[in-house]
């Protein structure tokens, strides 16, 4: 093992590009119960610049290391670990910072990857297809047949929403602000794709033959969740995980008196807490075995060293990309 890791660090929330800077650190030391998870892999997600820019109603103590999510391979074991062993690769969890060579980690917070799973893709299983799974699960009883609409479907939680939907027999239609995206969609397995405007609810409708839709997923806010809400069928359920447009929804009146709409949201990060041992297992063996599958790859524009972590950062916050901005490390 070398002596030391490099970690991105920051000290003060603001610009990503602005604060962040590597650090040489001493090769961690697992205490008793930890496993030390030399790391392979590590996307960079909205929610990690969200996080360094301070976004968030819950900061982390400062100086520190961003990256929500990644995969490792365990290399270190301390005292009284079982069930899990060196040469594992493992998702960690999202409250380590996932941005440096190493890190020493509670073991029974690691999640096991089975064979057949490549590093980069298990790194990217923690937060968006978990986020369509819960979507998907947790809000509207859906049967097979049944139709759901989103926005943002061309982003990485939107085609995951697209591949889980079509595995469990639901219907999807996608909603996006380009036309170019569209036979990629369809590709996917999306019924439907649509590029967003004024008319997105006589379109649906033709489209889907009038079906009622009882469950919408809004990552944008703004006009685009009104008219997503415009799509849904009386007592049907939005569900709001994004805020890309960073606009407010603006919900009128008639809409919840006529059609009683529920308004939900979910924070990935809060389910985590909150989720026992045993409700993360259950929903990551299923993720685990579409991925097995050649399922739920997230694709990836560019991956990076971590010394270009300014340049990284910089790539990830511009718009019109083909795919994630992830963190590669060596073998």
């Amino acid at each position: 093992m070398s002596e030391n890791i490099s970690a991105a660090v920051y000290e003060e929330h603001g610009n990503p590009a602005d604060v962040l800077r590597i650090e040489s650190q001493p090769w961690p030391t697992p205490a008793q119960g930890e496993a030390v998870v030399k790391m392979r892999a590590a996307p960079i997600n909205p929610a990690d610049l969200n996080q360094i820019e301070g976004k968030y109603p819950i900061r982390p103590q400062l100086p520190a290391t961003p990256g929500f999510e990644g995969a490792g391979v365990v290399v270190d074991l301390g005292a009284n670990v079982t069930g899990i062993g060196a040469g594992t690769l493992v998702i960690l969890p999202h409250n380590v910072g996932t941005w440096r060579d190493a890190v020493a980690v509670k073991a029974n917070e690691l999640v096991a990857v089975p064979a057949g799973i490549e590093p980069v893709h298990a790194a990217m299983l923690k937060i968006n297809p978990m986020t369509a799974w819960l979507l998907l699960h947790d809000y509207v009883d859906l049967k097979k047949g049944d139709w759901i609409i989103q926005n943002a479907a061309n982003s990485a939680a939107g085609c995951a929403v697209i591949q889980i939907a079509h595995e469990l027999g639901y219907k999807t239609v996608n909603v996006v602000r380009r036309a170019d995206l569209i036979d990629e969609l369809r590709a996917d397995g999306g019924n439907v794709a649509l590029v967003d405007g004024e008319n997105l609810r006589h379109e649906v409708k033709d489209a889907t033959s009038g079906a009622p839709i009882r469950l919408g997923l809004n990552a944008v806010g703004g006009e685009s969740a009104l008219r997503l809400a415009n799509c849904l069928a009386p007592e049907s359920t939005l569900v709001t995980f994004g805020a890309m447009s960073l606009q407010p929804l603006k919900i009128p009146n008639g809409l919840l008196i006529f059609k009683d709409l529920r308004f939900r949201g979910i924070w990935i990060n809060k389910w985590y807490d909150n989720a026992t041992k045993q409700e993360r297992m259950d929903a990551f063996r299923s993720l685990f075995e579409m991925a097995k599958r050649g399922l739920l790859k997230a694709k990836v524009e560019k991956a990076y060293p971590l010394s270009e972590v300014k340049a990284a950062v910089t790539h990830a916050g511009q718009g019109k990309r083909s795919g994630k901005i992830i963190f590669e490390f060596g073998e």
